[in-house]
């Protein structure tokens, strides 16, 4: 793509910028991170960095249905939810991130109700929340909900934050005291390069979402936005920051072949359901958990699969209420796929199936590591959304723990200076970005991601075996030798896929890694091995955190925190005696 004079020229004219806050990602987290930290100090510069454009960026870019999990008064209290998520997630949960979400969410649903994104209400003017969980109501639908991202957007543009759309970080800039002291950045549309200092750095890049392969084997078609390749996970392990619980896959159910959710959080209050083929409902409860999905799994292997969404004995008007929610707003195209299959909701039941796996705290509990203000091991790093470690946190969870992380950051900027570091590490990530511009002929970066996607569907994806996760770490070693000796790109559109083919094979060796360190099943079927099938409470209830140390990767256990809200063993017992009931 590029000649030498021309990278010469590039490394030459390499940019630097300032700023007080730095957030990288501009989908939900990001620009409500952006917006608190302005406003708590209006004189700062706070850039928002997102490798897209934040009018249309993000797992919301789209839309969404409704919030999954909001904590509001007279429908749940904290407690409840707190509980909840402790128990969804075999006990592994460091309580005070949950906490504190759950009693700061509902005062950012009313913020969001300010920036006039609608909430469902009953006749009374109140919340219309539906029941799904086992402890509390949380569910809340949302009519307009395809407004979100401009909603948003028009807050960044009445708080002037300073927006740089189309720039992709690859790499955090740390000082020698191990603090944060930027990022550096390359145009997607013309490969230049940019360095931004920054006191501080709130990370909101979204889940590691092309990391499994879609049974339908189109690269983007993946459950999670496929935008989302895993740099935020990548870029943290390589600053030195720990990460969480990797092993703690995040997988769920879909309906086959078009890769969207089932979305059973919309269809449950109207009176739908998973089912098998016999027509029998199966699932204790269609919360999104490990033990959901090993319920899901154990049917669909059986002879009682294939498994369906049910929702054609409701009255025909009603399925067509579902229908008109879901096909408008967060996947549009989900009605297109109904409309050429020739399925309607009150009609048939639709086919569904299993996500290929990902990182994700949105649905799941692998991310990067956080206290309970956003704060990684690093300092002056911040990371919140999917990629940060606070369980099942969904939609909400982004906006209100970014909220909590913009704030915190800005004061951490106002008592800080800028932190220094290394030339040599920015000229360093310039080569290794670059290298691919370098070959007249090669591998293109397609095809590598596509064999590192399937290698990790057929060797890392549950149930887990030792043997097969050994020999993925040799195909993926051999894979990265291959990448670094002869990936090459034509645009700067492709080296943005380059980019992302290192993230993706980062985070490959990392699920390998940590899952191979927690010799014990849990979390149902996001962490189920074959060799080691019972859970081991004695060795592991606890955090398995993974970092880069001494450019080697690293394990080491970390003791759960005492819990804030008492939970009894026999509430803590509940979902797995049920998960070895279903098994059985």
């Amino acid at each position: 793509m590029q000649s030498d004079a021309r990278m010469d020229e590039i490394r030459d004219g390499l940019s630097e910028v300032e700023c007080d806050v730095l957030v990288l990602g501009g989908g939900t987290a990001g620009p409500m991170a952006a917006l608190r930290a302005k406003k708590k100090n209006p004189k700062a510069t706070v850039i928002l960095l997102e490798k897209a454009n934040v009018k249309r960026s993000g797992a919301i870019s789209m839309g969404m249905d409704g919030l999954n999990n909001a904590v509001i008064p007279g429908y749940a209290t904290p407690e409840q939810y707190t509980k909840e998520i402790t128990i969804a997630n075999d006990g592994i949960v460091d309580q005070a991130a949950v906490y504190k979400y759950a009693e700061n969410c509902y005062d950012i649903i009313q913020e969001l109700d300010r920036f006039g994104i609608r909430f469902q209400k009953d006749e009374n003017g109140e919340y219309d929340v539906k029941k799904v969980h086992h402890l509390g109501t949380y569910v809340l639908p949302m009519p307009n909900g395809e407004t979100v991202k401009k909603a948003l957007y028009r807050q960044l543009r009445r708080e002037r934050i300073l927006i740089s759309n189309r720039y992709m970080a690859t790499r955090l800039l740390t000082g020698p005291t191990g603090r944060v002291a930027g990022v550096i950045a390359f145009n997607t549309r013309t490969a230049e390069f940019i360095v931004v200092k920054a006191k501080a750095v709130i990370m909101c890049m979204g889940a590691a979402g092309r990391l499994g392969l879609p049974v339908s084997g189109y690269l983007y078609g993946t459950y999670e936005n496929p935008t989302n390749s895993g740099e935020g996970y990548a870029m943290a392990y390589h600053a030195g920051a720990a990460l969480a619980n990797l092993e703690c896959f995040q997988i769920n159910p879909l309906i086959k072949d078009y890769n969207g959710p089932s979305c059973a959080y919309v269809a449950g209050p109207f009176g739908g359901y998973t089912a098998n083929s016999r027509d029998e409902r199966f699932i204790e409860c269609d919360y999104w958990s490990g033990q959901m999905m090993q319920e899901f799994y154990q049917e669909l292997v059986s002879g009682k699969g294939p498994v369906y969404l049910k929702l054609n004995h409701l009255q025909p008007e009603t399925a067509e209420h579902i229908e008109d929610i879901l096909h408008k707003v967060e996947r549009p195209s989900r009605g297109r796929f109904h409309e050429n299959r020739g399925t309607r909701y009150a009609q048939s039941m639709i086919e569904m199936h299993i996500s290929e796996i990902g990182f994700c705290s949105g649905h799941s509990a692998s991310g990067v590591f956080v206290d309970d203000f956003a704060r990684t091991t690093v300092p002056g790093l911040y990371a919140a959304g999917d990629m940060a470690s606070v369980p099942h946190n969904y939609m909400l969870g982004a906006f209100t723990n970014g909220a909590i992380a913009g704030e915190d950051a800005m004061g951490f900027a106002d008592g800080h200076d800028f932190e220094s570091f290394d030339a040599g590490d920015v000229a360093a990530e310039q080569t290794r970005i670059m290298a691919p511009t370098t070959r007249e002929d090669g591998l293109p970066p397609n095809q590598i991601e596509y064999k590192v996607r399937r290698f990790v569907n057929d060797y890392l994806q549950p149930p887990k075996v030792t043997a097969k996760y050994e020999i993925a770490q040799r195909r993926f070693a051999e894979i990265r030798q291959d990448a670094e000796e002869r990936m090459m790109v034509r645009d700067a559109h492709e080296l943005m896929r380059a980019a992302e083919v290192w993230s993706i094979l980062d985070c490959a060796d990392m699920a390998a890694y940590a899952s191979l360190y927690r010799t014990e099943s849990r979390w149902g079927l996001y962490h189920m091995r074959a060799d080691y099938p019972e859970r081991d409470e004695d060795n592991w209830r606890c955090h398995v955190l993974l970092s880069k140390k001494d450019g080697e990767m690293h394990c080491e256990k970390r003791d759960v925190a005492p819990y804030i809200v008492p939970i009894s063993d026999e509430e803590m017992g509940a979902y797995y005696r049920q998960r070895i009931t279903a098994t059985a």
